[in-house]
C-alpha cells in the first residue's frame, strides 16, 4: 500500500447531501444532492485537480453522481461499503459521520490502487432495474401463494386470489419488457444468447448474470469468482490449515447461480462429473454445488471474453 501527495476526492452520499473531501488536505465541503450541487462538486473537483473520486453505492442516490462524473470525464471509483468501513477503522477512524466517511474514502483512494468503475450502459441499468422489480414481485407471489394455502376466511382468500392474479400479470409485463430491452441491444442479445447455451442456464438466469455483473467477459476467471463471492478464502495460521470459506461478493449473483448449479449437477454431463467426483471425495453437497457455481461463473466469463458458445468439454 502506497500513499503520496496525489489529490484524491471522496464523496459520502445521502439522499439530501453530498459531502466532498480531499486528501491529503482533509478539506470537506457539503453540497446538495441535486443538479446545482453536482455542478458545484464537479467544479471543486476540477479546481483541486483530483485524479479520481471515490464513493460508495447507496441505492439510487449515487446514480446522479456516477453519471455526472462519467459525463465530465472524471474517473469515479465505486467501493464496497464494508471494505470502506474496514479501511476507516484500520486507519484509526472509529467515528462514523458524513464528514468522517468522506475523508476516509478520499484517504482510501490515495492509499490503495483502486481502478475506476466503468459506468454501465443505459440498457444494462434499465435491465437491472427491471430484474430487481421482478425479483420483488416473485417474492410477493410466493408469499401470497403461501398465504392463500392457509387462509380460511372467505374475503381474505378472495383478496389474496385477486392479488395473485395481479402479481402474475405484472411479472408477465416485466418479462415482456426485459425481452424487449435485450432484443433492442445487440451486445446484450448476443451475451444472453451465448450464456443460454450452457445447459441449466435459462434466459432469465442469463439476463440476471448480464445485469448483475457488467464486468463479465472482461476479467480473469479468478477475478470473476471473487467478484461473485465464490472464490475460496484461506484461513491458515502457522501449522494450522483452516477450512476454506466463501464470503463477500455479490449475493444476488450467488442466488442466481444456485438453481443452474443444481440443474447442472443432474443434467449437465461435464459438470455432473465434477459434482459426483467431489461427492465421492467426501465433500458435502453444498460445497460441491458451490464449486459448480464457481465453475459456471468462470465459464460464463470465458465464453463472453472469447466470443464462443457452450462446448461439452468446457469445464
Amino acid at each position: 500500500m502506497t500513499e503520496d501527495n496525489t489529490r484524491v476526492a471522496g464523496v459520502d452520499i445521502s439522499k439530501a447531501f453530498l459531502d466532498l473531501a480531499f486528501h491529503p488536505c482533509g478539506e470537506v465541503v457539503r453540497v446538495t444532492n441535486d443538479a446545482a450541487g453536482l455542478r458545484e462538486l464537479l467544479c471543486r473537483v476540477r479546481k483541486a485537480k483530483a485524479t479520481k473520486v471515490v464513493f460508495e453505492p447507496t441505492g439510487r442516490f449515487h446514480f446522479a453522481l456516477e453519471a455526472a462524473l462519467d459525463r465530465a470525464g472524471i474517473p469515479g471509483v465505486k467501493v464496497n461499503p464494508r471494505r470502506a468501513r474496514q479501511f476507516a477503522e484500520a486507519a484509526g477512524g472509529l467515528a462514523k459521520t458524513d464528514r468522517a466517511d468522506a475523508r476516509a474514502l478520499a484517504r482510501m483512494g490515495a492509499a490503495l490502487d483502486l481502478a475506476p468503475t466503468p459506468l454501465a450502459s443505459p440498457a444494462r441499468l434499465r435491465l437491472r432495474a427491471l430484474l430487481a422489480a421482478r425479483s420483488g414481485l416473485i417474492a410477493d407471489r410466493t408469499a401470497t401463494i403461501n398465504r392463500l394455502a392457509g387462509e380460511a376466511d372467505g374475503l381474505c382468500r378472495r383478496l389474496a386470489g385477486q392479488r395473485l392474479l395481479l402479481l402474475k400479470r405484472q411479472i408477465a409485463a416485466l418479462d415482456q419488457e426485459v425481452d424487449a430491452v435485450i432484443a433492442a441491444d445487440p451486445d446484450l442479445a448476443d451475451a444472453c444468447r451465448r450464456l443460454s447455451t450452457i445447459p441449466g442456464v435459462g434466459p432469465q438466469c442469463a439476463a440476471m448474470l448480464i445485469a448483475e455483473m457488467p464486468e463479465l467477459g472482461t476479467m480473469a476467471g479468478r477475478q470473476a469468482a471473487s467478484l461473485a463471492g465464490l472464490a475460496p478464502v484461506a484461513r491458515d495460521s502457522g501449522a494450522r490449515q483452516g477450512r476454506r470459506i466463501i464470503r463477500g461478493g455479490r449475493a444476488t449473483l450467488r442466488r442466481t447461480l444456485y438453481m443452474p448449479a443444481l440443474v447442472a449437477s443432474r443434467w449437465n454431463p461435464a459438470l455432473r462429473a465434477v459434482y459426483e467426483r467431489l461427492i465421492a471425495a467426501g465433500k458435502p453437497a453444498k460445497v460441491a454445488l458451490t464449486a459448480l457455481m464457481r465453475k459456471l461463473i468462470i465459464l460464463a466469463n470465458a465464453m463472453l471474453r472469447d466470443g464462443r458458445d457452450w462446448a461439452t468439454d468446457a469445464p
